[in-house]
């Protein structure tokens, strides 16, 4: 199956990354002078270690970097930090919660934190399969029973931009086609984009790709 790529036309950017510098222990990893990146399904590859959840992780909020990332040229990820962070979600490549907690825990926890709406944690829990395992501890999960769980929490609330690192990655072939059936759905109907990276054929997921980008080399640039 071929990629398939499709024309954005020219808008506002989704969001605007400006002067971005995210460093380890006083050594730059990532350097961003400024970067505009429109609504709709990007990919982002690279290799092992070549910063994709890295730079992932700093866009959803969980990692200190200077400079600055603006949602909808209003919403600034340190300025207004509970704004943007009810429009940009996250699903980490290898998730790890508490051992104690069950999914029905952690999904009220988010769901609230994300003023999701009625009814939508019971909506993804069957879609993804999470119902099965709803009230086990999470320390007893396989890996791919884990992915599933991190995948419900990011689609929670309202966002407007979800990221989703490695979500090919430990997914059964049913669930991930219910998953990239809904990825579908939401852009197409809530206007939703995503951000997807993998290192596995990102053209198998059918998905309409609007622009692809490589990570590396301390930094991002657009393939296409």
């Amino acid at each position: 199956m071929r990629l398939i790529l499709r024309y954005v036309p020219t808008a506002i950017p989704l969001l605007t990354v400006t002067k971005l510098i995210k460093s380890y222990e006083g050594r730059p990893v990532l350097t961003i002078p400024v970067m505009e990146f429109t609504a709709g399904i990007h990919y982002f590859q690279g290799s092992n270690g070549s910063g994709k959840t890295t730079f992932f992780r700093t866009i959803a909020g969980l990692l200190p970097f200077s400079g600055t990332v603006t949602l909808d040229d209003r919403h600034e990820i340190n300025r207004t930090p509970v704004d943007y962070r009810l429009r940009v979600n996250y699903a980490e490549a290898e998730p790890l919660y508490p051992a104690f907690l069950t999914p029905r825990d952690l999904a009220g926890f988010v769901s609230q934190t994300k003023r999701a709406p009625a009814n939508q944690i019971d909506r993804l829990a069957t879609l993804l399969g999470v119902d099965t395992f709803w009230t086990q501890p999470t320390g007893t999960f396989s890996s791919g029973m884990l992915k599933k769980l991190s995948l419900l929490l990011a689609f929670l609330g309202s966002p407007r931009l979800i990221l989703l690192d490695e979500p090919l990655s430990t997914l059964d072939i049913a669930t991930a086609g219910k998953l990239f059936d809904y990825i579908r759905q939401l852009h197409t109907e809530k206007n939703v984009s995503f951000w997807l990276s993998s290192h596995q054929d990102i053209s198998l997921t059918g998905l309409p790709v609007s622009r692809v980008w490589q990570v590396g080399n301390g930094g991002i640039m657009a393939v296409n």
